[in-house]
């Protein structure tokens, strides 16, 4: 059988293609676990230090295979909570290219990601309630990211919000013309290539610890993480390649 998922690599950056767009790349159950897979491998891999996922055809995600979820048993997408903890928790980051609409499921991987670049024709929508159902696994991620007004509004009523709203409501980082796309994306990459990997890991967690942390907690713990960062060997290489004006050496390319 043909893979779901593709994996490709070049300078520093992991593309991984949800490519099955024969039923909009559903979450079936042999999707998420090439997806499960692919992105272990690629968080493995010290040559990566950026992640890119897209899709393939004119849909990013459909959201769930609603044949599969038919033949009843066990959840086909029981494995979905594996694959949000790695996008979560990745230490390297991740942008979603998205390549057109995404649906339910699919914006649960939307919000797991770092950045969310979309072309500005792409429409969004939560339909669970619409199938008598809830969005409810993909509620972890995307609560974390969305307005609260805008996330009862469009959790509740499964109204389709197109890019520009979702820009607005925090699901997405930039919404550009199809043609500028690539183009943004790169941007991106390029900017997170500039990073130290350490010290992009350490932003990471920050940016979703801090705001849970009390005032004082916060000062307390990033006063230490400001300390290690500076007497790391990462912190001083940047310190040296920008006294040198040089680049420094994690710089790819």
């Amino acid at each position: 059988m043909e893979p779901l998922v593709r994996r490709e690599q070049a300078g520093g950056v992991a593309t991984i293609t949800l490519d099955s767009p024969h039923n909009r790349n559903a979450l079936s159950a042999r999707l998420l676990a090439e997806l499960n897979d692919t992105l272990s491998l690629v968080l493995a891999e010290p040559s990566v230090r950026v992640i890119v996922l897209t899709g393939a055809g004119p849909v990013f995600c459909a959201g769930a295979d609603l044949k599969e979820q038919r033949s009843g048993g066990a959840p086909v997408t029981a494995s979905f909570p594996d694959v949000l903890r790695l996008i979560w928790e990745s230490p390297k980051p991740v942008v979603c290219r998205l390549n057109g609409t995404a649906r339910a499921g699919g914006l649960g991987l939307v919000a797991a990601c770092d950045f969310a670049i979309a072309p500005d024709t792409a429409s969004f929508a939560f339909t669970e309630v619409r199938l008598g159902v809830a969005p409810a696994m993909i509620a972890v991620t995307c609560l974390r990211r969305l307005d609260p007004r805008a996330a009862a509004e469009y959790f509740l009523t499964g109204e389709v919000f197109d890019a520009r709203r979702a820009v607005e409501i925090g699901l997405l980082t930039r919404a550009v013309p199809a043609g500028d796309l690539d183009a943004e994306v790169a941007r991106y990459t390029d900017m997170l290539l500039r990073g130290g990997p350490e010290a992009l890991a350490a932003t990471k967690r920050l940016v979703r610890e801090v705001p849970l942390m009390s005032f004082d907690e916060g000062l307390r713990r990033m006063a230490d993480l400001s300390a290690e960062r500076f007497t790391s060997a990462e912190g001083q290489e940047g310190i040296r390649a920008f006294r040198e004006k040089r680049p420094p050496s994690w710089t790819v390319g």
